[in-house]
């Protein structure tokens, strides 16, 4: 499994997204998906599996150095002292002493975002958590982040897919050595009936969600965390590591709308903000 450095963390490039698998039944598919050789989970608070996926992590007999674990904060727990409880209570029930990256699952419009990712660095500097990143923020809290704050963030998790463009914060990632996370890499589904994916996909002999994982996958900085319940679809999406788009195919893609956002709950920040 191919991997991304970025400050101090080596991130395998394919993951498994565990959103909507709520309690004991994310259990067997997080087995199911370290038993295929998945070293990459990523849970949450909100999810509300953290104890299902830590149980599993913990009867799989693979060591703990070798597996790499995602959790994130709710935006309502954000102030610095419900930041620490909520990790606190994330680590206890994954049964761990630490997880590898700890997230702002969204940010909150009553944030001071100093505060939280000062606490957030103070877990990082202890040892508690790996690295640290966001999630679902804007241009400019990025920016704010990085360039005010200065807090060394690893990642930045976001929705992306061939139909929504993240071209500017994927440049600006880039240069600044974080990587970007997709999550809903399939566009919630719909890329699997895609006639143009489905063609591509038929050329290399691969379905069209495979050929959507292999965009991602082949561009500079970007790791994909699909969701996948069934066996056959953690097999499919792992295959799609090998598969290699040539630049026909790229150009295809290319030219799909790319402003489609399927994930925009009430509490989002305003994504047209670039300033």
């Amino acid at each position: 499994m191919d991997a991304i450095e970025t400050k101090g963390v080596s991130i395998p490039r394919l993951g498994l997204g565990t959103f909507r698998m709520p309690g004991l039944s994310a259990q067997p598919v997080v087995e199911s998906a370290l038993s295929l050789g998945y070293r990459h989970i990523d849970t949450a608070a909100m999810y509300e599996n953290e104890a299902a996926v830590g149980t599993a992590i913990a009867s799989s007999g693979i060591h703990r150095r070798e597996l790499f674990v995602t959790t994130k904060v709710w935006h309502d727990q954000l102030a610095p002292e419900a930041l620490q409880r909520s990790f606190a209570a994330s680590l206890e029930k994954l049964k761990m002493d630490y997880v590898d990256l700890f997230l702002v699952h969204w940010p909150s419009a009553d944030m001071d975002i100093a505060a939280t990712l000062t606490a957030m660095e103070r877990l990082r500097e202890h040892g508690y958590a790996r690295a640290i990143g966001v999630c679902n923020f804007n241009m400019p809290m990025i920016r704010r982040v990085v360039e005010e704050i200065q807090v060394p963030i690893a990642v930045h998790q976001i929705e992306y897919h061939p139909y929504l463009s993240q071209a500017p914060m994927l440049q600006y990632l880039r240069a600044r050595g974080i990587a970007l996370t997709a999550y809903a890499p399939l566009a919630q589904g719909r890329a699997a009936s895609d006639p143009v994916l489905q063609s591509i996909g038929r050329k290399h002999n691969v379905s069209a969600s495979q050929v959507a994982i292999a965009w991602l996958l082949c561009q500079e900085g970007v790791i994909a965390i699909p969701k996948a319940a069934k066996i056959e679809s953690q097999t499919s999406n792992l295959s799609a590591t090998a598969v290699n788009l040539d630049e026909e195919d790229l150009a295809l893609i290319a030219a799909f709308p790319k402003d489609q956002r399927y994930v925009n709950p009430p509490f989002a920040c305003d994504w047209t903000a670039s300033v």
